[in-house]
């Protein structure tokens, strides 16, 4: 069994990326990791290079700056970096992603279980969403608590922007991916890097969605949904991540939008009848239903 580990990225230094940290989180498990990179006005390149492994194939490529419909231009560097894969699985990380040592051994015996499985399509992790600092998540339905992340390399998929996949069945309409549940977290650090970092990447990169940047800044969110972090960072990530050891603190003065609202309401329907309504872009196989074929 052979895992291609693969991502794309664009001026990941200078936005502030922990894009070494993801990449080598997995760089011992996988016999590949292949790196669509678009053009760069930043150490990018140098910084992959130095990691120095045989495993890293960088493909260079271009982007289309005229492609401003819903980050479908994040999808096609995606799957130019997924056609590039060999294994028979193919672990897509995003350069703000890492995976936690403990759980690699997890993730190979997951693969390894279902590698000949054709009811198996994908394999799903949960998500930690972290915000402001090391110490804090977000938990609330509005963030996904789990997404598909690894693809079996022999099924026609393909991705409508950055975040998802979808299969294309004989009538080559798009479906979710059918995913089994692998109990692993992935740590999310998007949200960790500096404000500055933040509005830069928002800048450059909203214009793929057609929108326009606004000034993001931290303390605008809800309260209730930042919770405190008690486990242990992956290795990989602990030199990168600020220091601070508190729980985030909202601004007190911030005023709650509708969705802020709409998603205490959501909350609380989930904590009574113990479900989560946060998006899926998979479909779940329950263990106990899977049947081997």
């Amino acid at each position: 069994m052979k895992i291609s580990g693969f991502t794309f990225l664009r001026n990941a230094q200078m936005l502030g990326y922990p894009f070494i940290e993801s990449i080598t989180s997995i760089l011992p498990i996988v016999d590949e990791f292949i790196i669509a990179l678009g053009p760069c006005e930043d150490r990018t390149e140098i910084m992959i290079r130095n990691i120095n492994s045989s495993k890293i194939r960088i493909i260079h490529t271009t982007w289309n700056e005229n492609m401003k419909d819903r980050g479908y231009v994040y999808g096609q560097q995606k799957m130019i970096a997924q056609f590039n894969c060999m294994g028979d699985w193919a672990f897509y990380l995003e350069g703000d992603e890492v995976v936690h040592e403990n759980d690699l051994n997890k993730i190979v015996d997951c693969c390894k279980k279902y590698k000949d499985n054709n009811a198996v399509e994908a394999i799903a992790f949960n998500y930690i969403h972290f915000y402001g600092n090391r110490k804090s998540y977000l938990d609330s339905p509005s963030w996904y608590r789990k997404e598909a992340r690894i693809i079996k390399n022999s099924i026609r998929t393909y991705a409508p922007d950055g975040l998802f996949w979808l299969v294309l069945d004989k009538n080559k309409i798009g479906r979710y991916p059918k995913a089994i549940c692998c109990d692993v977290n992935i740590y999310h650090y998007g949200w960790v890097r500096s404000e500055e970092e933040m509005n830069l990447k928002s800048k450059k990169i909203q214009k793929f969605w057609g929108k326009k940047h606004s000034k993001i800044i931290y303390e605008n969110i809800d309260q209730n949904i930042i919770k405190e972090f008690k486990g242990t960072h992956p290795i990989a990530v602990q030199k990168w991540l600020p220091k601070e050891d508190n729980v985030f603190i909202a601004n007190k003065n911030y005023k709650l939008t509708r969705k802020d609202m709409k998603n205490r309401v959501l909350k609380k329907i989930e904590s009574i009848f113990h479900i989560d309504l946060s998006k899926k872009h998979f479909i779940e196989i329950k263990k106990q239903n899977l049947q081997w074929k």
